[in-house]
């Protein structure tokens, strides 16, 4: 059954393409977080380890929100590391770096998504899709509020 929402297929297709680079860099932002969590140590470890945690925890359910956002707009989502890879603007991070590298990192990581979130805003209020619009404004006011929260741990 073809799909009738109200949405063209060009900016269907268009507002999947900003959403496929969304979902490569919250799921690259998941699997830092997530590493980071396992390989955290020094004087922080407690709090930083459970505060990863959650943040990884988020990030997981953002994966699927994003991805069924796709979907929902009748287009395929990415789902390979190599496509990950080609998507996303988040560094990878081969190494354990220290606990301030790795807050510095990730305030980095949540800053890509915002200005990549804000994009697919973009994209998709040009063509009314209010539901993708909507559901990534969410995305990026996490995105910002976790930003602030890990930089203010660096000062």
């Amino acid at each position: 059954m073809a799909i009738s929402i109200g949405i063209a297929k060009k900016d269907r297709e268009q507002i999947g393409e900003q959403l496929s680079k969304l979902l490569a860099d919250t799921y690259s932002l998941y699997l830092k977080t997530h590493s980071f969590h396992w390989n955290i140590t020094g004087p922080h470890f407690n709090s930083l380890h459970t505060m990863f945690e959650t943040q990884y925890t988020g990030l997981a359910l953002a994966v699927d929100e994003v991805a069924e956002r796709i979907r929902t707009l009748d287009l395929f989502a990415p789902g390979s590391y190599s496509q990950f890879g080609k998507l996303t603007s988040i560094k990878e991070e081969a190494g354990v770096p220290d606990w301030k590298d790795m807050v510095g990192q990730l305030v980095e990581g949540h800053e890509i998504a915002a200005h990549t979130s804000r994009e697919v805003i973009k994209v998709a209020d040009a063509a009314g899709d209010e539901g993708t619009v909507d559901m990534v404004t969410g995305r990026l006011k996490d995105h910002e509020k976790t930003a602030w929260m890990l930089r203010s741990l660096l000062k």
